[in-house]
């Protein structure tokens, strides 16, 4: 049983520039208009996400899990397109992959609406 999360997003042409040209998301159906108010299914691999700018759907602010399997070079390639991390010692799981007591390596990216998206690569 798919669960699927909807991400709320305040101007959907700048997220879905960031989900398909930066983390590997693919627009389901391209032809859709992104202009706000929209909705937009994003893909990436098997997993789906929605994006919605329409008043009342989801907040700000969520946290979204998705199991990777290579997570050092995909946080490689991340960088080579583009993604910026914050500068924040106080959060290095922002800065690069981290190997977490509780067996996972994940690191996390925040999308332009403050929404963080959680790359966990599973313990072997």
């Amino acid at each position: 049983m798919p669960i699927i999360p909807t991400l709320r997003c305040s101007n959907m042409r700048a997220s879905v520039a960031f989900y398909t040209t930066v983390l590997d998301f693919r627009q389901l159906d391209a032809r859709e208009p992104l202009d706000d108010p929209a909705f937009v299914v994003l893909v990436r691999e098997d997993g789906w996400i929605h994006l919605s700018s329409h008043r009342g759907d989801g907040t700000f602010g969520q946290a979204v899990a998705i199991i990777v399997k290579d997570i050092d070079a995909l946080f490689a390639r991340f960088r080579a397109r583009g993604l910026v991390t914050p500068g924040n010692p106080q959060s290095p799981v922002h800065e690069g992959p981290l190997d977490q007591s509780w067996g996972t390596r994940e690191f996390y990216v925040n999308d332009p609406d403050g929404h963080t998206l959680r790359f966990i690569q599973l313990g072997e």
